[in-house]
């Protein structure tokens, strides 16, 4: 049985990270789960997000996963255990915020990194915690950006909308004198070229989606043709399968799965 990689999120923006392990793996098998029913984690409480993981966990193990990809850093944050322990030994697990942590770790010592990201992910503190222990050399500036995914998923972006409530967030005092800022939340791909145009190459940009990829594609060597994915999620509108072209670059058909019925 060739490589088989199961991925949730709590929505349908972690098909960014599905779109960058795709472009690393293209022979390999992707089972994709938008929690769409009960998002935004970042509202939930850490024992609802270990619940809806363990569900989703279960389901993607029933779809014969050799490898499960936890596409959400909020329950990356609170649920990479429970899923370790739900998928057991044989199955690896990765999240979206070792990787990076590693990333920076390894190439910004003595310097200052920037975190943007959801209100749920800065509250949990979960980035500057694991760099903290990773480098203590490194100083972590945090700033939530509540605005931004449900700006990418309504589709504004790239225009003077976004180019404002970009630009707005990005000029906190907090984040000055950074060298690298991490995107860290899987809608925020989409506005890359963006933040970028604001820095003008002053600062590194680091697309967490694909130091992911990055991590999950190492040890993997696969041959053959490109395989058929599927995309489910747990709660349909025509609303969430019109976003995903964006979010995955190319036309793809859900399927409603009600796993917590």
């Amino acid at each position: 049985m060739g490589l088989k990689i199961g991925i949730f999120d709590s929505g349908i923006g972690g098909l960014t990270v599905a779109k960058a392990i795709k472009n690393k793996l293209p022979q390999a098998e992707l089972v994709y789960f938008g929690d769409t029913a009960h998002l935004p984690y970042g509202d939930k409480s850490p024992a609802s997000i270990r619940h809806y993981s363990t569900k989703i966990t279960q389901f993607l193990l029933s779809e014969n996963c050799t490898a499960l990809v936890i596409a959400c850093n909020t329950a990356s944050a609170h649920a990479f255990k429970t899923v370790k322990d739900v998928a057991g030994p044989d199955i690896p697990v990765f999240n979206v915020i070792d990787p990076v942590v590693e990333f920076i770790a390894t190439r910004y010592q003595n310097q200052k990194v920037g975190i943007i990201a959801t209100r749920g992910t800065i509250k949990t503190r979960v980035y500057p915690r694991r760099i903290k222990i990773a480098n203590d050399s490194i100083t972590v500036a945090s700033k939530a950006t509540p605005l931004l995914a449900p700006m990418i998923e309504e589709g504004f972006f790239n225009n003077n909308i976004s180019k404002t409530v970009i630009e707005s967030y990005l000029k906190a005092r907090e984040l000055n004198g950074i060298s690298a800022l991490v995107l860290g939340c899987t809608h925020y791909p989409l506005i890359q070229s963006e933040v970028e145009a604001f820095f003008k190459g002053s600062v590194d940009i680091i697309d967490s989606a694909n130091v992911v990829a990055e991590s999950v594609a190492r040890g993997y060597s696969l041959k053959g043709k490109e395989v058929t994915d599927k995309f489910y999620v747990s709660d349909f509108t025509k609303g969430f399968e019109k976003s995903t072209q964006t979010f995955f670059g190319k036309k793809i058909e859900l399927k409603e799965e009600r796993i917590f019925d």
